[in-house]
Parts: C-alpha cells; structure tokens; sequence
C-alpha cells in the first residue's frame, strides 16, 4: 500500500465531511488498505469497481456518494488512466453508430423480470414527475401525461416514439388520448415486450435504428435515449426528427443532461451500465438544432430523479431475494451503485433532466407551457 496514496485520498474524503469507519458515526467503512491506490490509478472506474469487489462499504450508500459528489472531490484527483481511454476513444471513433445496439445487448436487453421488479406497472425507464404524487406508479403515470399535454396530442394523431423501450408512453397516450403509434429500439426484449402488451391499441414497436426511419408526424417523442446518440452524431439525429416531422408538428425531447459540454462519458458507468453513453449540455443541444426547430419550452425538473432512482433502488432491495437466483452478489452491488450514485449526482445538481419542446417553425402565436 502506499502511504502518500492513503494520505491523499483520506485528505479528501475529510475535506468532504467524510468520517471513515468502522464505527456508529462513519459514513464510510474500507475493508482492504489496497483501495487508496486504486482509487488514483483507475478514479470512478476504481471507485465503482471496489465497490462490487467488496472493498469498501457504506450505508446509505447515496449518502456517502452525495457528499463526494457535492464537494467535488473527483476534481481534486490527477487525471486517471481509464478517463483518458474514454476521452481518447470518443474522440477517434463514432461508437454510437459503429455499435448501435451494444447498448441494448448489455443493458436493455437484460431479464425483463429485472426491470419489472424495479419499474412501475407500464415498465417507463425514465425520471417520474413527483409535482404531485405520492407513489411511483403516480409519478410515471404524471410523467406521461404531463409529456401527452405538452405535447397537444388529440385523437388521431400520429406519434412516434424514438427510442421506445417498453412501450409505456404510446400505450398510456393511446389509451388516454387516442392516438395510433409507431415505437422503435434497439432491444429485442424490448420490442418483444412492447408487442405483447400492446394489443388491441393502434401502436406498433419495430426492431430499427431510427436513422432507417421514414414518414411524417404529427408529433415525435423521444424519452431517455438521447443519451445514447454521441456528440458527434447531435445534428444528424436532429435533422433526422425534422425530416419526420410534419410542418406544424412538435417534437418533445426528455434527457438527462450535463453543466458542461463533454465529448466522452463516465468509465464505470461506460463499462457496466451505458456502453457508449454521453451526457449532453445546453450548448451542444443548442448547436444541433440551430436552423432546424424553434425551442418552445426549456423544462428541467432534474431534482425528481434522485427520488425516483431511491424508489427503484428500494424495489430493486425488496425483489433481491428472487432476483439472487439468476445474479449474483457481484450484480447486486454494481446495480445497487448504479442507482446510488446517479441519486447523488441528480441530488447534488450536477447532472439534470430536461424535457424540451421543439417546432420546425415555431407555433403561432406563442406556445403555452402545461405542468
């Protein structure tokens, strides 16, 4: 172990507020004297990592990470080799696109007895809205509606969905506002999913890329996947939405977003969550749609996926018990982690969700925010 590695990394942890353990009043407990080296070799990589191996443990977990995240300790760390690898690789390669479905094939495309233990009835894998509700199944089922009201939706429209997961906006929007639809993903389980539950509404999930996508809309939607798409690729898919949308259309973007511009993401979460995943900012969305559509409406309520990420997180305990018989002890801290650690960082405001209202030429006489 090397000492001046312990020295820096227990500094910064005290400069935090951070009590280390054991004992009743520590935030942290660290089992093997290996994790300081670690910790400034491989950064968020080696924190994550030492995590599901083990090495450290803390109680509630989201705690511990939020005090990290809020005063920015990762910043105080030297540049770490896997951060380097990240940004390097983002820079020469368009792995959005060279892998589209990578991305489902090591995250969404998991059992989906997973994901309906930790989701609400509809399976929406995205921030609930908790304005006024009181239960996840509320808040998502609020998510969506608020999101059809933005949107005008009447019946007969047309909608479709880029990026539809399991199909729980067009079914909701098809029941409450009768309107027909058209959803795609690059999840296999996903569009099985979509179909099977879908019958007898107007909607139809396809197994696509949404580049391959062709017709015109009365409204598009897309929820959670523009996280997906890569810096380099913002215009194209930007261009992509118009192309589809109807002249008098609107377009609802709904994606977590970053403070500042990156052009690579987080290593953990790259390996073990999002292959490939990047957060946008304000400034590269604002790029990409420049000359394509007029921004109607800018709408972040950010601070309401902390609360959703702690209710699945607390479903995700609560069905362990079942879930252990297809994963291991090792999947469950990563996913705990998972969820912890995008709880701090939603809490601690440096990351945010944004729903954005999109015209190709702006609505006559003005748009009219809903909530």
């Amino acid at each position: 172990m090397s000492y001046a590695a312990k020295r820096f990394v227990l500094d910064q942890l005290d400069r935090a507020g951070i009590v280390t353990g054991p004992g009743p009043d520590a935030d942290v407990t660290i089992h093997d004297e290996r994790l300081y080296a670690r910790l400034l070799r491989d950064g968020t990589l080696g924190l994550g990592e030492s995590y599901m191996d083990g090495w450290w443990d803390a109680e509630p977990l989201d705690a511990l990470l939020f005090k990290l995240a809020a005063a920015r300790v990762q910043d105080t760390f030297p540049r770490d080799l896997p951060l380097i690898a990240s940004t390097l690789k983002a820079r020469l390669l368009n792995m959005q696109r060279l892998r589209v479905r990578e991305v489902a094939e090591k995250h969404y495309d998991l059992d989906n007895d997973l994901y309906a233990a930790m989701l609400d009835r509809r399976m929406v894998y995205s921030c609930a809205y908790w304005a006024q509700a009181d239960t996840l199944e509320a808040a998502q089922d609020a998510k969506l509606d608020l999101i059809c009201r933005k949107l005008g939706l009447e019946p007969g429209m047309a909608v479709l969905d880029i990026g539809s997961g399991w199909g729980g906006f067009l079914h909701f929007a098809a029941e409450r506002y009768g309107i027909s639809g058209l959803g795609v993903t690059v999840s296999q389980e996903q569009a099985d999913y979509a179909n099977a539950h879908g019958q007898g509404l107007p909607v139809e999930t396809r197994l696509m890329d949404y580049i391959a996508l062709e017709g015109q809309f009365d409204r598009i939607v897309s929820i959670g996947m523009f996280e997906h798409v890569g810096y380099k690729n913002y215009r194209d898919y930007f261009d992509k939405a118009r192309s589809l949308l109807k002249p008098d259309g609107l377009f609802l973007l709904h994606s977590i977003g970053g403070n500042v511009s990156t052009t690579h993401g987080d290593p953990w979460a790259e390996k073990y969550i999002f292959p490939n995943g990047m957060l946008p900012s304000i400034a590269q969305i604002g790029a990409a749609v420049e000359d394509l559509f007029v921004m109607e409406d800018w709408h972040n309520f950010g601070a309401d996926y902390d609360r959703t990420l702690l209710a699945w997180r607390a479903r995700f305990d609560a069905a362990w018990p079942e879930l252990s018989q297809r994963y291991d002890e090792r999947f469950r801290r990563m996913w705990r982690y998972y969820l912890s650690v995008f709880a701090a960082l939603f809490r601690a405001r440096q990351i945010n969700l944004w729903q954005i209202v999109l015209s190709p030429e702006g609505v006559p006489g003005g748009y009219r925010r809903v909530s």
